[in-house]
């Protein structure tokens, strides 16, 4: 049975995956000119980051999320080591971007650095947004959720503000999955604990804009991978469009620049609040992996609920 949680995991990739065909593209006028409104999985322009990929496939960031999820279905749980082992297998042919946060996570445990000494010093938010399959795994364990998605992400993402960004997103999706609404999880996870920072400010600015138009709002955040753009910018999709999921991805895309990572999180918060019929069926359909996924899903569900 396809439950929330699954519907979790896959909107996470499908959000990556509707993201590919116009991500980096900052000028939005120019995702309306060569593409029109994006409701449908794209295959990348020529001599775009990602021309190399089909449609239906992921960015960077969605083959790392695969990674972990494989990782996890084969290892019965989280192993830094294992997970740590795949990812530089990935990149080792990997036919596609390669980013700063990759190179310099490479390069370290290229010098001989362990996976918990390995992260770039990047402050993108993507070493934070592939912790779907964590969530999925441990939903039932608070704190091993917690410190999984940690430490995840400082594996390539060694960053202080983005750690505690897969922090704050952890917190959110716990309480979402428990049953609470995703903008009633973010104002409870910034009071409890980051109401005196930058993540207590960003999110507070995320949930004022959501009344503003969606590519006025992001413009104005920054389109950016950095946290301080993309991080507000999660907070005003999940927010406006938190009862239509397909809504809030298509405006994630057409308001251009790191769709991808914005996505990721997106995806997995508001998938896990509405379930699988939020998801469009002809993304599903289009996904190259989707049968992968599912197949994964139901080996670490069995794994932990024999």
């Amino acid at each position: 049975m396809q439950d929330k949680a699954d519907a979790m995991v896959v909107a996470s990739f499908a959000a990556d995956s509707l993201a590919l065909g116009a991500h980096w593209i900052y000028d939005t006028g120019e995702i309306d000119r060569r593409f029109g409104r994006v409701e449908g999985l794209l295959k990348p322009l020529e001599n775009s980051y990602h021309t190399t990929k089909d449609l239906g496939g992921f960015t960077h960031y969605g083959d790392q999320t695969l990674v972990l999820l494989e990782s996890i279905a084969a290892s019965s749980g989280f192993d830094i080591d294992d997970f740590a082992r795949r990812w530089k297998k990935l990149f080792e042919t990997y036919n596609g971007y390669v980013d700063k946060a990759t190179k310099a996570t490479l390069a370290n445990f290229a010098s001989g650095k362990n996976p918990e000494k390995s992260g770039s010093s990047s402050s993108d938010m993507a070493g934070a947004a592939r912790i779907a399959p964590l969530a999925y795994l441990y939903r039932h364990d608070f704190e091993k959720l917690l410190s999984s998605a940690k430490i995840q992400t400082a594996m390539t993402h060694d960053n202080p503000s983005i750690i505690h960004v897969s922090d704050f997103f952890a917190r959110v999706i716990w309480k979402v999955l428990e049953g609470e609404t995703p903008i009633f999880a973010m104002r409870e996870v910034r009071e409890e604990h980051f109401r005196q920072s930058l993540l207590g400010q960003w999110t507070a600015e995320g949930i004022e804009s959501a009344r503003s138009d969606t590519r006025s709002a992001i413009l104005k955040f920054g389109q950016s991978c950095d946290v301080g753009h993309a991080f507000p910018s999660v907070v005003h999709l999940i927010d406006k469009y938190e009862g239509n999921l397909r809504e809030a991805l298509v405006e994630n895309v057409m308001a251009g620049g790191d769709s991808a990572a914005r996505g990721l999180v997106v995806g997995m918060i508001l998938g896990a609040h509405l379930g699988f019929e939020a998801i469009p069926n002809d993304w599903l359909s289009g996904l190259k992996r989707y049968q992968h996924i599912v197949d994964l899903l139901e080996k670490i569900r069995k794994a932990h609920n024999p």
